[in-house]
């Protein structure tokens, strides 16, 4: 699908590149400001920066780009007014990977443009929704080689399965867990380690039934 300079969602995991083609078409004399969160998380506070860059006045058109792995409902509900009613001149493009975890009233109040995804698709046996303590132990068993790579893809999967479940209380403390954890296991930290606390830190958040 073809990349038009508008205010937009796009579904994408490669978020430099998607950056790039925008600049490469978008009006002669706009600008573009940044805000790329490619192994952290978008958070609340994140948003309140976005929000007071966009009130700032400006003659040229200004493109407003929101990068990262995950937005939570937090952050997405902290954005839909000014999405909603922008500034003059502004224009706001949300990337990020995954379409199901955006909320409904983000979905139905931006055009969404889906690329191809750059991530290969993962074979990873783990029901996130019914996660326990013994089903955490065994994939953790059988995942405790994963190449870098591997346990960065594996655990964006857990954090996005995670999220769309709508089982867990994800606060901004255990979404900077989540995008530490990535940077970690980047520099080479050990998968099974990193996995167990982060599934370990899902547990703990998992909503309690009744």
């Amino acid at each position: 699908m073809n990349l038009e300079p508008i205010s937009q969602v796009i579904i994408s995991d490669d978020f430099l590149s998607v950056v790039e083609r925008l600049k490469e078409i978008a009006p002669k004399g706009s600008r573009f400001e940044l805000f790329i969160k490619e192994s952290e998380n978008f958070l609340v506070s994140d948003a309140n920066e976005v929000i007071a860059k966009a009130y700032l006045s400006s003659k040229e058109q200004i493109f407003i780009c929101l990068a990262s792995q995950t937005f939570s409902d937090i952050v997405q509900n902290r954005l839909l007014k000014i999405i909603e009613e922008p500034p003059k001149n502004k224009n706001f493009i949300l990337i990020t990977p995954l379409k199901s975890a955006l909320l409904p009233t983000i979905k139905s109040r931006l055009p969404i443009t889906v690329l191809q995804s750059q991530t290969q698709d993962l074979n990873i046996n783990l029901d996130i929704s019914n996660l326990t303590l013994q089903s955490l132990y065994d994939f953790v068993q059988e995942n405790k080689r994963l190449k870098p790579k591997e346990a960065i893809g594996t655990l964006e999967y857990i954090i996005k399965e995670a999220l769309v479940s709508k089982k867990y209380n994800l606060d901004e403390a255990t979404l900077e867990l989540f995008g530490k954890s990535r940077e970690v296991l980047n520099m080479g930290a050990p998968a099974d380690f990193t996995l167990t606390t982060v599934l370990l830190k899902l547990l703990a958040k998992k909503v309690k039934k009744g």
